[in-house]
């Protein structure tokens, strides 16, 4: 299976992987605006080990999500590459990306997420398990710091396995999602190695994104709750990288972009579809004229009807 990573145009656009929201139809739209890869939610590896019907389903992809990553999460080497086996056999992704970065407490303190770049060892022998179970390029996602290790003195331990890339959350795990970006760890990390390293953290604009790449020298930037806001992100940060200008989406631009979404969310999920849009919908309509009445609407919806009633009335 060949590299993805190296057919990449730079910047990369990466929409970042976030635990309940980055399913199949998001994944979608933010697809049809721009990202060029975009990752699953944390799918546990203990989990896949053993098939489990409700992890695959939640790991099934449409065509239109090339490039596609799954990323696994846990703290148990042996179940990696069985784990990876799966992912390569039945969910047919185009890569696999092990998550060592998470900070939700839950995950830290079972070992996983973050805790594993205090647990280099453990971190290595997760990384060979899952190298062994597939041929698809495999990838990781750090923190800038977790306590005293520093993105750039966890990389160095792991950095002669056959990575085919990073993404490195700028924040350290004690900010979690808020915060100051730490530039300088990324860009120590992107000289250490030779292959992609995205950035992430705190990218809620085309600005943001430029910003970003010429503090770090990163190949690109993963976007996670700023894609949530604006899935069309994607689209403006390259126009901005292509032209130096963007447009601006127009309340009624914002509308059309939440329906297609939800058409998308109830093609591939039906009912349960326009439950799950609703937080999607309150993401969208935040600091409109009107907005706190029309989130009152939004979070009610049950029918497409539903949807496109509460839009009118925005």
């Amino acid at each position: 299976m060949s590299n993805f990573w190296k057919k990449l145009n730079r910047p990369i656009l990466a929409l970042a992987p976030m635990a309940g929201y980055t399913n199949l139809p998001f994944r979608q739209i933010c697809k049809h605006y721009g990202a060029d890869v975009v990752y699953s939610e944390m799918a546990s590896a203990t989990a896949l080990n053993f098939k489990g019907k409700k992890t695959l389903e939640m790991l099934k992809s449409g065509k239109a999500e090339k490039y596609y990553v799954v990323q696994l999460f846990g703290n148990d080497p042996k179940y990696f590459q069985n784990a990876a086996k799966v992912i390569t056999k039945k969910i047919k992704s185009d890569g696999i990306d092990i998550n060592i970065g998470c900070p939700v407490k839950k995950v830290f303190s079972n070992g996983s997420g973050a805790a594993l770049m205090l647990d280099a060892g453990r971190a290595v022998e997760i990384i060979r398990q899952t190298l062994q179970g597939t041929n698809l390029p495999v990838s990781i996602k750090i923190r800038s710091g977790v306590k005293k290790v520093t993105a750039y003195k966890f990389v160095k331990k792991i950095k002669d396995l056959k990575i085919s890339a990073i993404m490195i959350h700028g924040r350290s795990m004690r900010q979690g999602f808020s915060g100051e970006i730490n530039y300088s760890q990324i860009k120590k990390v992107k000289s250490l190695v030779n292959i992609p390293v995205l950035a992430n953290g705190g990218i809620d604009d085309p600005e943001g994104a430029i910003k970003m790449i010429k503090k770090t020298n990163a190949d690109g930037i993963g976007i996670g709750r700023g894609a949530l806001k604006k899935p069309w992100l994607f689209f403006q940060t390259k126009e901005y990288f292509e032209k130096g200008k963007y447009e601006e989406f127009s309340l009624a631009d914002i509308k059309k972009v939440a329906l297609r979404q939800a058409k998308i969310f109830y093609g591939n999920m039906g009912k349960h579809g326009i439950m799950e849009m609703r937080k999607y919908l309150l993401w969208y309509f935040r600091g409109f004229e009107g907005a706190r009445d029309a989130r009152k609407d939004l979070v009610k919806v049950e029918s497409m009807e539903d949807i496109k009633k509460a839009l009118e009335n925005i």
